[in-house]
């Protein structure tokens, strides 16, 4: 049996004539930049995760990057992020001059520990950024406790958790504002690039409006020195036509956790972790195993695509070089990017293919 990593293809036929509709709506009105696509889109998404206000821009990092700036972070600042997540997160910090600050994570879940944050904190410290690593909320309680006695803003990542869930709240809605990604691979992904940005702050909804449109508040008058992020016509409207099925989406991605979880049995292998009062959407299904080369081949040669998240950790990254880090730094990022194996995860996959895996991890 051959079984990919992803496959975008049972839920794009699903939704073939609504993406056709959305192709032909946007291009019949010739309109694709900051028309009513992208109005209604998000109108819809602020809804969706419960905010009063949402931007629509170009990617999930100019997203971060572009909060960032509206927020006031500036050159000499300092972020406090995680020191396992997408490279991204760090790359918002930098774009502005600030400087990313790595904070360990929890080994069982991947996030960002709260127990370790207040140590990273200096008098140069203006933000924290937990990512919602893999489709698994943060401990935004305790986060936000830490973020409001020292002051300091919250920007949340949620580039690969849309729709997950912290205490009956959606994620993005806890913090200052968050960013959001739409790459196509996500729980909710565009057919390109995009994604946005949401907050209950309509000043800071403005002032990232403005960021992403050259600086301009309106045509040829601007207030800032801007950037070119903008979410087009024609992606938002193919967002808006994939939106309303996000839900379905993530109910069939716990479900095939549930099942991984259920079904995978092998000491050489652990599964992921949950926080209480958490609703993963399982953006990733990552596993860990001391014996992670073996494994993936293992698994590959049976006809099983798999991934890793992340092999290099970012203060190895030649990029980051500048800030002096070594290996051992960052001990449990490192042992996090030697051992995770991501499995198969996609809506639409059949209960053969779920058991075909679980089978073949149990075999190893």
């Amino acid at each position: 049996m051959k079984i990919p990593f992803v496959s975008f293809l049972p839920l794009e036929h699903e939704l073939d004539a609504n993406l056709r509709e959305a192709f032909e709506r946007v291009y019949k009105r010739s309109w694709y930049i900051e028309g009513v696509e992208n109005e209604s889109f998000e109108k819809m998404f602020a809804e969706y995760c419960g905010t009063n206000y949402c931007v629509g821009v170009g990617n999930g990092l100019d997203a971060l990057m572009l909060l960032l700036k509206a927020l006031g972070v500036k050159e000499g600042d300092q972020v406090i992020i995680p020191s396992n997540t997408y490279i991204a997160t760090a790359l918002a910090v930098t774009y502005i001059g600030a400087k990313p600050i790595f904070v360990e994570p929890d080994i069982r879940t991947f996030n960002i520990d709260p127990n370790r944050i207040e140590a990273a904190i200096t008098d140069k410290t203006k933000a924290i950024i937990p990512v919602h690593l893999y489709g698994q909320p943060c401990h935004m309680e305790a986060i936000m406790e830490i973020a409001n006695k020292y002051n300091l803003f919250v920007v949340e990542d949620c580039a690969q958790a849309h729709g997950a869930i912290y205490k009956g709240k959606k994620i993005g809605s806890f913090g200052d504002a968050a960013g959001f990604s739409f790459y196509p691979g996500k729980n909710l992904g565009a057919l390109g690039d995009a994604g946005a940005v949401v907050t209950q702050n309509k000043e800071l909804s403005d002032k990232v409006r403005a960021f992403g449109n050259y600086g301009s508040d309106f045509k040829y008058h601007h207030i800032y020195k801007g950037n070119n992020s903008r979410l087009d016509e024609l992606q938002a409207a193919f967002l808006s036509a994939k939106l309303p099925s996000l839900e379905k989406v993530n109910e069939n991605r716990r479900l095939i956790a549930q099942k991984y979880n259920e079904g995978i049995n092998n000491i050489k292998v652990i599964k992921p972790y949950v926080i209480e009062g958490a609703v993963s959407v399982y953006h990733i299904y990552g596993i860990r195993s001391q014996k992670r080369a073996e494994l993936e081949k293992f698994l590959n040669d049976a006809g099983i695509g798999t991934n890793k998240h992340y092999p290099i950790p970012i203060h190895m990254q030649e990029c980051y070089k500048d800030l002096g880090y070594k290996q051992g730094d960052f001990p449990i990022a490192e042992e996090i990017s030697a051992t995770e194996l991501s499995l198969p995860m996609f809506y639409g996959m059949t209960d053969e293919e779920v058991q075909y895996v679980i089978e073949k991890i149990n075999e190893f």
